[in-house]
C-alpha cells in the first residue's frame, strides 16, 4: 500500500473500533490507546512503518511548507479533515528513532451538555457578557470539548461575535444566532499573540484563546475581560488554587500585585477536570468549579490564594465544588470504582465521611 491508502485504512479501523488516540512511529506497527485507556498494538494487520514512510503521511497531512517547518523545529500542532469531514488533532514530533505522529479524532459533532454531563453552573457562566473563563487539566483531558461546548451554547442561544484564535482548529462552527470566525495559528495569523491583540479591533463579544501560554498571552486576555468581553481558555494546571498562583507567578514580583488586583475583578470562574474509567468501560470527567464571589476575589487580592480551597469546600449551595467531593460522588454513584476514587483523590479518608 502506499503512503495515502495506509493512513485512510488506518483511519477506517480506528473510527470504527471508537479508540482514542492513534500513534505512528519510525519502525513500530501503529499503537492505539483502547477503551480502558491502555496502549494496545491489538496485532495490527499494517507493515511496520519506517521514517520514509511516516514522512510521506506526515506530508499526506500538512503541505511542504509545513513538512519544513517541523523539520525544522522537530514538533509541529496541525489537524487533518478527511473528505469524510472526520476530523483529526496531530501532534508530529521527533525522537530516537526519527519521525513520530499522535493523533486524537475529533468528534464530528460538538457533544451536548448531559453527555459531558456539565452541571447548570457552566451555562450559568457563559450567559454572562464579560469576564474571564478557564478551563484546564492536562493534556487529553477533554478541555478543547468543554470549551466547544460553551462556544456551540453562546452560538445557539445568544446574538453574538463570537472569535477563536486556536493553533489548531479542532472543532469546526457553523454561524447560528452568533456569527463566529475561527483564526487557526500559521493558516490565518501568523502570531498568536497579535491575533489575541488585534482581535479588539474585529468587534468581539466572546473570544476563546486556545492557551494561556505566556505572560503577554494572560495579560490579554485579563484585559480583554476587563474590557466588557467574555473570554474563555485552558491553562495546563492541576486545579483551580493551581491555576490562579500560576497566572500569577509568570509575572515578575513587581507587577504581580496589580496582576492579583486586575484577576480579582476580571476571573467568572475556572473549570478544573480530569478523566477516570468507568466501571463499565469508557470515561468520565470529575471536575473541579471555582466561582469568583467576594471571598474568592478578596483572596486573590490578599494574596491568600492558598485559603480558596476552604471557600469551595464550603459553598455548594452556590455551584463550587472540588475535585475529591466529585469523584466521592462518583463513586457514591457506583460510576467509578473505589480504587479509582482513592487514586484520584487528595485525600481518600473522606469517602468514609
Amino acid at each position: 500500500m502506499n503512503p495515502k491508502e495506509i493512513l485512510e485504512s488506518i483511519l477506517s479501523v480506528w473510527i470504527e473500533q471508537n479508540y482514542s488516540d492513534i500513534h505512528l512511529n519510525t519502525w513500530k506497527k501503529p499503537i492505539i490507546r483502547d477503551k480502558n485507556w491502555d496502549i494496545n498494538d491489538l496485532e495490527w494487520i499494517f507493515p511496520i512503518l519506517d521514517k520514509e514512510m511516516i514522512r510521506q503521511i506526515i506530508l499526506i497531512i500538512v503541505n511542504e511548507d509545513w513538512l519544513k517547518k517541523f523539520e525544522e523545529n522537530y514538533e509541529l500542532d496541525s489537524s487533518y479533515l478527511l473528505e469524510n469531514w472526520s476530523r483529526y488533532r496531530i501532534n508530529c514530533y521527533i525522537d530516537s528513532t526519527w519521525y513520530n505522529i499522535a493523533m486524537r479524532l475529533i468528534p464530528s459533532e460538538i457533544p451536548t451538555l448531559e453527555s459531558l454531563w456539565l452541571w447548570k453552573q457552566i451555562k450559568e457562566m457563559c450567559r454572562k457578557s464579560k469576564w474571564l473563563i478557564l478551563v484546564t487539566w492536562p493534556t487529553w483531558s477533554w478541555k478543547s470539548t468543554n470549551l466547544a461546548w460553551m462556544i456551540d451554547y453562546i452560538n445557539s442561544n445568544f446574538n453574538k461575535h463570537i472569535i477563536t484564535i486556536e493553533d489548531p482548529v479542532e472543532f469546526t462552527f457553523k454561524s447560528k444566532k452568533s456569527l463566529i470566525n475561527q483564526r487557526e495559528v500559521w493558516n490565518h495569523t501568523k502570531w498568536f499573540n497579535k491575533a489575541i491583540k488585534s482581535a479588539l479591533r474585529e468587534d468581539p463579544d466572546v473570544i476563546m484563546i486556545w492557551e494561556m501560554r505566556d505572560p503577554e498571552t494572560i495579560k490579554a486576555a485579563i484585559t480583554l475581560a476587563e474590557t466588557g468581553h467574555l473570554v474563555l481558555s485552558t491553562l495546563h494546571t492541576n486545579d483551580s488554587v493551581q491555576s490562579l498562583d500560576r497566572i500569577i507567578d509568570v509575572f515578575p514580583p513587581y507587577q504581580q500585585d496589580q496582576i492579583r488586583v486586575q484577576l480579582s475583578m476580571s476571573l467568572r470562574g475556572v473549570l478544573s477536570q480530569r478523566l477516570l474509567i468507568k466501571q463499565n468501560g469508557g470515561r468520565i470527567a470529575s471536575r473541579e468549579i471555582l466561582i469568583n464571589n467576594s471571598a474568592v476575589s478578596n483572596l486573590i487580592r490578599e494574596n491568600k490564594i492558598a485559603q480558596i480551597k476552604t471557600v469551595i469546600q464550603t459553598s455548594s449551595d452556590i455551584g463550587m465544588v472540588t475535585m475529591d467531593q466529585d469523584i466521592k460522588r462518583l463513586f457514591e454513584e457506583g460510576i467509578i470504582t473505589k480504587e479509582s476514587a482513592i487514586t484520584n483523590m487528595i485525600d481518600p479518608r473522606t469517602l468514609n465521611t
